[in-house]
């Protein structure tokens, strides 16, 4: 017994080494990071031209229920994705000159199980002073949709590619929901 025992003394002497542990420790930190990017919700964002009616649309008209703000966006990597490759046309002007705290608040509601939305400020107005909400996420747009025919909200699809459509909330407010194109 005891002849086994010191057979495997080098395996231990190994296993516990400097280095042992440095491999232990990156193992146990990439299983740790997988666990939780696996349970991160799934974001979608949508930038719109005013906060207090996409309030009172996505609280009011389509019951979305609040969320948390998910761990992984505390550190702002959202502002930088995308904005290189944005289109001047869905830009409203104001947002440059916000200081970088307004830029990130916003709103976050649950859309599915484990996917929220998260509004922000951002979109210019539309043609013939539309309230636009732009997102760069078909599936988010589809997924507004289902929710918007769910509620028995009136709608009109106006573009299939990229998908873009138009809403009127209880307030008389026309919403444009659209994708921007890549």
């Amino acid at each position: 017994m005891f002849a086994r025992l010191f057979a495997a003394l080098p395996l231990f002497d190994t296993l516990f080494s400097t280095q042992g542990i440095m491999v232990m420790l990156l193992a146990a930190y990439g299983v740790a990071m997988w666990a939780f990017l696996t349970s991160a919700p799934k974001v979608h964002t949508v930038m719109v031209s005013d906060l207090e009616i996409a309030r009172q649309f996505y609280e009011g008209e389509l019951e979305l229920p609040a969320a948390e703000v998910p761990l992984h966006y505390y550190y702002n990597y959202e502002q930088t994705i995308g904005a290189a490759s944005l289109d001047p046309l869905y830009l409203n002007t104001e947002l440059a000159t916000l200081p970088a705290a307004e830029q990130s608040e916003g709103l976050w509601y649950q859309l599915k199980r484990n996917t929220q939305l998260h509004i922000i400020r951002g979109a210019s107005l539309g043609t013939k002073q539309r309230q636009r909400h732009v997102s760069f996420d078909r599936d988010c747009l589809e997924t507004l949709l289902l929710q918007i025919q769910a509620r028995g909200i009136k709608y009109k699809i106006r573009r299939e590619k990229p998908l873009n459509f138009l809403v009127k909330d209880l307030y008389g407010h026309i919403l444009e929901l659209t994708e921007a194109a890549r």
